[in-house]
């Protein structure tokens, strides 16, 4: 007679040990994107010396698309017409808010400020991410799955300044212009819906606006553009550059890309504003 003992599994011990595993995992992949991130960056010289006329192809592309793209006018006017939309949603929430406490005339102060700080920057941030940066991952991807990367190597290309570093650069050397861009259809937008919609005197809202207005604040915007170029390119082009499993593994690289790259325009964000502006609690109103 045989005894058939019951074997138990211990739900806490397995929990434990899929935590321990996953963690494992985690802790590698972070490990892998910090290699590639140091590489990528500072091998930025040697695209700029051996790759120059592919580096400029690529500022030409990011700055006014390519294909049916630049039809349109390419990354410059999608960010335009974003952050045009994100300052007149600033201007009209401003005017309607401040009119229920009677301050109305204070909208342009709210566009100076918020415009400058907080909206162009971060949806600037967002539609380089949906343009430039998806647009990298799926060409570094699809070259990956074909082996184009493999024979790169195989010619003598160091595959990673000629298709990530030149990247990289030529996002953060694009960003200028198109945040410039970004800004002044922001402004027009905040300008134009406070004027024209509600009707506020056009001496009053630049009297606020230019007043508040602080040109260290368009500096340190332009600044955390830049940055935000930065980590956008280095996200996406990591992910195109690992990607695997064909078609449909490109497609999971680009979209796990654009979420990765929008959770760190908000991060980089957050940490520009507390660095810069976090160091008082102090806000003083006065012109």
């Amino acid at each position: 007679m045989t005894l058939t003992v019951p074997r138990f599994t211990s739900r806490p011990a397995r929990f434990v040990f899929l935590r321990a595993k996953w963690l494992k995992r985690a802790v590698d992949e972070i490990g892998r994107q910090a290699v590639f991130y140091r590489k990528a960056i500072v091998e930025i010289p040697l695209a700029l010396v051996h790759y120059r006329r592919e580096t400029l192809r690529l500022v030409a592309e990011v700055a006014l698309g390519s294909g049916a793209l630049a039809v349109i006018g390419g990354t410059i006017v999608i960010v335009g017409f974003l952050t045009m939309s994100a300052g007149a949603v600033v201007a009209l929430q401003g005017y309607t808010t401040l009119g229920d406490i009677g301050v109305e005339a204070l909208t342009g102060f709210i566009a100076a400020y918020v415009n400058v700080r907080v909206a162009a920057p971060v949806i600037a941030g967002v539609g380089l991410a949906a343009t430039i940066g998806a647009g990298a991952t799926a060409q570094i991807g699809a070259m990956r799955i074909s082996e184009e990367i493999d024979a790169l190597e195989v010619i003598g290309v160091r595959s990673v300044p000629y298709l990530a570093s030149s990247r990289i650069l030529a996002g953060m050397v694009a960003i200028v212009p198109v945040y410039g861009v970004a800004l002044i259809a922001s402004f027009l937008a905040s300008r134009t819906a406070t004027v024209v919609v509600y009707g506020q005197s056009g001496g009053v809202y630049d009297h606020y606006f230019y007043t508040f207005l602080v040109p260290t604040d368009l500096l340190w915007s332009f600044l955390q553009a830049i940055l935000m170029g930065l980590v956008v390119m280095l996200i996406h082009t990591y992910f195109g550059y690992t990607a695997s499993g064909g078609p449909a593994g490109v497609g999971e690289a680009v979209g796990r890309a654009v979420r990765s790259s929008l959770a760190a325009v908000v991060f980089v964000t957050l940490a520009v504003s507390l660095a810069v502006y976090g160091t008082s609690g102090k806000f003083n109103f006065a012109g």
